[in-house]
């Protein structure tokens, strides 16, 4: 019988929480753990790329929709979500479970409850998602990136552990060049329309972008794009003459970390860290139809931090060419936020998360 330690990590299907636990997942594999991923269909669309995981799908279901019917509906998949999951866990027995939020996590978590197996949950953002907040009963520890946490009630205080940002180490130990090293009669920048791409920004930005060429600012536009936005990106970027390359999925973005000035990005946690943890510095575009607004409250936190700015998407045509002016005009702005970025970084958190596992696993029941 295989006595390698087992890990099983639960994942809900965007990039915020499919990400990290990819993340996870090489780290405690190089720690000897045998490591298997669990989400659901859209979460499997962003681990396609992922040869050396081994991953499994659940379904799973949000319950909120104000229609009877589909409330019904819900209650039902999730309910066959757990059975399944319990099956899954009686034949597939792991030491620790880890869910990384969202709605695909939740009913294999519920399973591990009923089968006693012990689990944590990790929360990523700055209010407690609802997946991960029905869990809290039921939980060893949250783990999270920032104590700023809201939504937790009083009596779960004591299973918070801070442990950070669970970002690629790569990130973390990458060293940003200075500003003012880079080609300083250009200016690149970086857009990244977060893990469903922005379709937004390759509508409004392009334009935004002609216009700061019209004003005699050079630029180099490296593009996050949808692949149905390829040919049109490009033709517009070549009529007017601006450098560009637009890509459409890359979980390796240090090829461009020390090719740019700036970054447009929307306001998922991860990405935010890994621009933070780089020292890239960056204009922060919360997605209005975020879950509980979390990523305003997101792109909040970083700017009262002076690590980034936060503009709103309404205001993309009013502001967005004032910034890119002020900023090429006068380099020290991003210079000082790069400054800031430094007194941030990730670097312990993957020794926090090991000995959290180790004591919880640890424990007597």
């Amino acid at each position: 019988m295989n006595k390698k330690k087992k890990a099983l990590i639960a994942a809900g299907g965007t990039g915020g929480h499919v990400f990290p636990g990819c993340n996870l997942a090489a780290h405690l594999r190089n720690r000897d753990y045998k490591v298997h991923l669990i989400t659901d269909k859209r979460g499997f669309l962003f681990l396609r790329k992922f040869n050396n995981l081994n991953v499994s799908i659940l379904p799973s279901s949000p319950i909120a929709s104000k229609n009877i019917l589909t409330i019904i509906l819900s209650i039902v998949i999730i309910f066959y979500a757990v059975l399944r999951s319990i099956i899954f866990l009686i034949f597939n027995r792991p030491t620790i479970i880890i869910g990384m939020g969202g709605y695909a996590s939740f009913p294999l978590c519920i399973a591990a409850s009923i089968l006693n197996i012990k689990f944590v949950i990790y929360e990523n953002n700055l209010i407690i998602g609802k997946a991960n907040k029905l869990l809290l009963p039921f939980c060893k520890k949250i783990l999270v990136s920032y104590k700023e946490l809201e939504g937790i009630n009083e009596r779960y205080k004591n299973k918070i552990i801070q442990v950070g940002n669970i970002i690629r180490k790569e990130i973390i130990q990458f060293k940003d060049k200075n500003v003012n090293n880079l080609e300083i009669n250009k200016f690149s920048i970086l857009v990244l329309g977060g893990s469903q791409a922005a379709r937004v920004f390759a509508e409004v930005l392009p334009n935004i972008f002609y216009e700061c060429s019209e004003e005699k600012i050079p630029l180099k536009i490296y593009q996050h794009c949808l692949p149905s936005q390829n040919e049109k990106l490009k033709s517009f970027y070549e009529e007017k003459k601006i450098e560009f390359e637009t890509f459409n999925f890359s979980n390796d973005l240090i090829e461009f970390f020390s090719k740019i000035n700036l970054a447009i990005t929307r306001s998922g946690s991860s990405i935010q860290a890994e621009l933070t943890n780089a020292n890239i510095p960056f204009i922060s575009v919360p997605l209005p139809s975020s879950a509980d607004n979390h990523q305003h409250k997101n792109a909040l936190y970083y700017q009262r931090k002076n690590y980034a700015f936060l503009l709103e998407e309404k205001d993309l045509n009013n502001k967005l060419l004032s910034y890119i002016k002020e900023f090429y005009d006068n380099k020290s702005i991003l210079n000082k936020i790069a400054k800031n970025q430094r007194n941030h970084s990730d670097k312990n958190v993957y020794n926090i998360i090991d000995r959290t596992i180790e004591e919880i696993t640890n424990e007597k029941n």
